[in-house]
């Protein structure tokens, strides 16, 4: 019988960011769509409290819970601990380059051969840093729609979008990427669950993964 040892992976500040990004995104994507398009009646959207303006708040709260999220993970890819930072993730060493290979053998069910990390494994890091790239673009399209006439907004709004009508396009594509991903993130979560006992998806609540002990 294998035998596993308990290994702390996770700290308290990438576990905050994970379930502020999740949660705020799921408040985003629905007070999103229905700003995009409201579904009540259209004699009461001119009320001052219900529902556009309930929705148009809950967004922005929301995009501020998101901004902040985003902030600690850009802090965590630098100063967090070995296996928060980018470099971890990235396929830059024979080691990362070698997990890349296996990952995409094991998950195209090529290869049973599963490569034990404590952090992410590279395919997984490098979705999570496409979807941190995406999420700075989300926080700076949407403060240049909040504030659009405020000079330092407009000046790079402008330079970056070209137009507000742009800016809030792009706004709404990219977030069809965060529905896409958390399916696939939540699949591959309980898949890899399922196939090696390591805790993957108790570590992001306790912070702690199981290796087989050397």
């Amino acid at each position: 019988m294998a035998t596993y040892e308990k290994h702390y992976c996770w700290s308290v500040l990438l576990r905050l960011f994970h379930w502020m990004f999740a949660l705020s995104i799921v408040f985003l994507v629905v007070t999103g769509f229905y700003i995009n398009n409201p579904w009540t009646n259209t004699m009461i959207e001119g009320s001052a409290s219900w529902p556009m303006a309930i929705m148009r708040y809950i967004h922005f709260v929301a995009a501020y819970a998101f901004s902040a999220a985003v902030a600690i993970r850009l802090f965590l890819y630098f100063f967090g601990n070995a296996q928060e930072r980018v470099w971890d993730i990235l396929p830059i060493t024979r080691r990362n380059i070698n997990n890349l290979k296996k990952t995409l053998l094991l998950y195209s069910y090529i290869s049973d051969e599963h490569d034990e990390r404590l952090g992410h494994n590279i395919l997984a890091g490098l979705s999570y840093l496409f979807t941190f790239i995406v999420a700075v673009v989300m926080v700076i399209s949407g403060f240049y729609m909040l504030y659009p006439e405020a000079p330092f907004w407009e000046g790079w709004g402008v330079m970056l979008f070209g137009s507000q009508q742009f800016a809030r396009y792009l706004h709404h594509i990219l977030m069809w990427w965060f529905m896409i991903f958390a399916v696939i993130h939540i699949y591959l979560c309980i898949w890899n669950d399922t196939k090696e006992p390591e805790g993957l998806i108790s570590s992001i609540f306790t912070g702690a993964k199981f290796k087989h002990k050397a």
